[in-house]
């Protein structure tokens, strides 16, 4: 058979006979062949390559967070249904040998990506802006860019944290602090935002000392909750912004010959796989993080395959999950 018509079965025209198509098929399937990437980019202008820029800061490694690690399963199974690929993009760390800064836009272009899911990355990095900015589409993951063909998705973080102050008032609690996540995130302060609302809203005080930021990870829980213990009159109950932060947080209570519940309610927030391993296991707010990647990816095909279709912001539910981290104890009592 000519070239041209082999082309075409592999480009799915339907001017070739299905006897040909079949033809054509089983050879391929004998000869384990498949049509280069590299060429039918050149050729359609499309690679069916999604880029993922991933960045939680230079203090810890990009992917080791469960909640990355949730989100890119979601995605890798929401582009792959829809036949796409991912493309992880490396960062450069500061003083790199090979002296350039690193550039998102730059790296989309020179992979030929069709499109970007960006997270983990500095709201305020010039070279957010660069994308947004830019043609190429980009769906974000808890980062609020929106633009032409820029959108994001993300949990309801403001409920979450508020149902999560909403449990530990009704079990008694009312001197409730928070170990906050990074305030230049979106679901950190989201999250500050709710709990500062339901505190708000049920008319109890947040006195000073009782909310500390952390960066999401367990070392910054540990810290927060050693500050809250050294407060002159420490909280019976500290909602932690992020179930990693809960696991510094009782890791310091265990090592300081305190208990949980006992001596103080701990809720968390993601309920990461560990959650329920942990001892006492932890109650938090359940976030979707698979269906987050799922979303993201559907999305930002949707957004590649329709660029007249303004991209969607989209926002998934949460949920409490109720375990033993939480109680109603004797030092309640002495709230009142």
């Amino acid at each position: 058979m000519s070239v041209s018509t082999v082309s075409r079965v592999f480009n799915g025209y339907d001017d070739v006979s299905p006897a040909t198509r079949e033809r054509v098929m089983d050879v391929a399937r004998r000869l384990d062949y498949a049509p280069s990437a590299a060429a039918r980019t050149l050729v359609k202008q499309q690679s069916q390559l999604i880029g993922v820029v991933l960045f939680t800061g230079y203090e810890h490694p990009d992917i080791h967070h469960p909640f990355f690690q949730e989100v890119l399963v979601g995605l890798k199974h929401g582009i792959g249904e829809l036949g796409y690929d991912l493309l992880l993009f490396a960062t450069e760390q500061p003083g790199s040998s090979r002296g350039r800064p690193h550039s998102y836009l730059r790296r989309a272009r020179q992979h030929r990506v069709d499109g970007l899911v960006v997270m983990g990355v500095d709201r305020n990095d010039p070279e957010v802006e660069k994308l947004v900015r830019a043609d190429i589409p980009v769906m974000a993951v808890d980062l609020d860019v929106v633009h032409d063909h820029t959108s994001f998705v993300a949990s309801d973080n403001i409920g979450g944290a508020r149902l999560a102050v909403r449990h530990l008032h009704e079990l008694g609690h009312t001197r409730i602090a928070a170990i906050a996540g990074p305030s230049n995130t979106k679901p950190g302060a989201d999250r500050t935002l709710g709990f500062r609302a339901e505190m708000r809203e049920l008319g109890l005080k947040i006195p000073r000392g009782f909310e500390v930021e952390g960066d999401f990870y367990p070392e910054s829980g540990e810290r927060a909750m050693q500050s809250l213990l050294r407060l002159s009159e420490p909280p019976t109950a500290v909602f932690a912004a992020a179930d990693m932060m809960a696991v510094g947080a009782i890791r310091t209570m265990h090592a300081a010959g305190l208990s949980v519940p006992g001596d103080l309610a701990i809720v968390g927030f993601d309920d990461i796989r560990l959650a329920e391993l942990l001892s006492p296991p932890l109650t938090t707010v359940r976030q979707d993080m698979v269906g987050i990647g799922l979303a993201a990816g559907r999305a930002l095909v949707e957004q590649i395959e329709n660029p007249d279709v303004t991209p969607p912001v989209l926002t998934l539910p949460v949920e409490l999950v109720v375990r033993a981290s939480c109680g109603a104890r004797a030092r309640v009592a002495a709230d009142g």
